[in-house]
């Protein structure tokens, strides 16, 4: 860590998460004291520089006690497609952090969890890869919307007061066997439009899973060629996190945080089905495009070096199986 700003305490909003959790670990790891705020669920951590709040962000009254005295802030709540509370967790919420940060003369840098969903993805066309110049422009849903909306307040309160924020732009995050999820043909019902296969499945695909089968699909295009895509494994999401915390040079600015590189899925469904033995097959979805993330900056300013490409992703999803 390079934390050339001195802070010794972080808070994290959004801690019971699969990121907050790897977040809280790592830093605790590296002697910092952590406030972890969770909401419903409880966080399976215990060390003595762990101390965990159970607040609502979208009561500010207990986001101002969960902010008091802290030095550093890292925003992570959200929710997905919930028409019922993206709003009030992923908008309202993102806002009583920031004003209450704006007021806690503690703060010395807040960390916003952008998504690469502000930048459209692959539900735009993307011919050059994707860098921070790139306009905000939502793909259809709640989610991509709500972050797109966060990542505007936070850059309103760094022009407007002055607020230190940083924002760490993530494409998909994978963790333990995620990978191997998505890369099943039983991958159905999924958070978010795109991420699974039901509205894709044939006859053909209906009849591989009746029998008790499953492959590998090679997602492809309009024109039956494979997608390329980004996503990033939270090793490397945690590496991120780490070099822009007490980073001077990240104060103000946007990363994108994903992989080493994107990845094609015939390749990795080659070599999944080459490691497990299982067949490949395709499926066609025609309304996405390919895309690729540029880290550059990030390697640049934060010394960003993401390790884990597409077959370093699945050797330790297979590792973990």
């Amino acid at each position: 860590m390079s934390n050339a700003m001195g802070i010794k305490q972080v808070t994290i909003f959004g801690a019971s998460g699969k990121l907050g959790q790897a977040l809280s670990r790592r830093f605790l790891e590296k002697g910092l004291r952590v406030r972890a705020v969770v909401h419903r669920s409880r966080l399976p951590i215990k060390h003595r520089k762990l101390s965990t709040v159970r607040a609502d962000v979208t009561d500010r009254k207990k986001v101002k006690k969960a902010v008091a005295g802290s030095e550093a802030v890292i925003s992570l709540a959200t929710t997905k497609e919930d028409p019922e509370t993206f709003f009030d967790v992923s908008i309202k919420g993102t806002f009583h952090i920031l004003d209450e940060c704006r007021f806690c003369k503690s703060v010395k840098q807040v960390i916003l969890a952008g998504g690469d969903a502000a930048v459209g993805i692959w539900f735009y066309p993307h011919p050059k890869p994707i860098n921070e110049s790139h306009p905000l422009m939502a793909y259809p849903g709640y989610y991509a919307f709500s972050k797109v909306i966060e990542e505007e307040m936070s850059d309103q309160y760094y022009i407007q007061y002055g607020l230190p924020t940083t924002i760490l732009r993530m494409s998909w995050i994978f963790e333990g066997t995620d990978i191997l999820n998505h890369l099943s043909l039983r991958n159905l019902n999924p958070a978010e439009k795109g991420h699974g296969w039901d509205d894709y499945l044939t006859a053909a695909h209906k009849k591989i899973l009746a029998r008790g089968e499953n492959r590998i699909p090679i997602l492809i295009d309009r024109n039956r060629q494979p997608y390329t895509r980004h996503i990033v494994h939270i090793e490397d999401v945690v590496q991120a996190f780490e070099l822009a915390l007490g980073n001077k040079k990240s104060i103000g600015e946007v990363y994108h945080i994903a992989g080493p590189k994107a990845f094609c899925y015939d390749e990795a469904a080659a070599y999944l089905s080459k490691k497990t033995g299982i067949p490949t097959c395709t499926i066609q979805a025609k309304e996405y495009y390919p895309f690729a993330i540029s880290v550059a900056k990030a390697r640049r300013d934060l010394g960003y070096k993401p390790k884990y490409d597409i077959r370093k992703i699945i050797d330790a999803a297979l590792a973990e199986a």
